[in-house]
């Protein structure tokens, strides 16, 4: 399983792009996952990061994580407003996986009461999704080439220029 920490550690430049604009849209992403008839849902989600995890918990019995227990694939994409892609555009694809561990979801909580005023301390999370992170990309555009960075696990970051 490679978590958050790793991939930040092998991927650094793809995830500097996804913590910047993540923040820049107020945590706010979109994520793909795979419904009951196959076709692909997209639902808003504000992922958080608590080292050495990506979190993906929302309110329960959501149909996004209907399809996460049914199908754990999915894909996170940083929500994109600019068509030239100067603040850059990520893709995270994953395999979601139910994490009990109290200690995270302590820090889960408490980090969002932190950030948002938002209180579900002492809260029983479940489920409690994490990304194993299965690969990544971003795009940006840099003197009219569009700017290409992979990556996959145990290997390091990938570029390729398109003009």
């Amino acid at each position: 399983m490679v978590n958050w920490s790793e991939f930040a550690a092998e991927a650094p430049h793809i995830a500097e792009i996804f913590v910047r604009r993540h923040a820049d849209a107020q945590n706010l992403c979109l994520m793909a996952t795979i419904r009951s008839d196959g076709y692909p849902r997209i639902s808003p989600l504000e992922p958080r990061i608590i080292e050495p995890e990506l979190v993906m918990v929302g309110m329960p019995d959501t149909s996004k994580y209907k399809d996460l227990d049914r199908d754990p694939r999915l894909c996170l994409h940083t929500a994109t407003v600019d068509p030239h892609l100067a603040d850059g555009d990520v893709k995270i694809w994953a395999k979601a996986v139910h994490l009990a561990d109290e200690a995270i979801h302590k820090r889960f909580a408490d980090d969002l009461f932190e950030a948002s005023g938002f209180d579900v301390r002492g809260e029983k999370f479940d489920p409690f999704y994490v990304a194993d992170i299965t690969g990544a990309s971003s795009i940006e555009l840099e003197d009219n080439q569009l700017v290409i960075t992979i990556w996959k696990p145990g290997e390091a970051e990938t570029v390729v220029r398109k003009t």
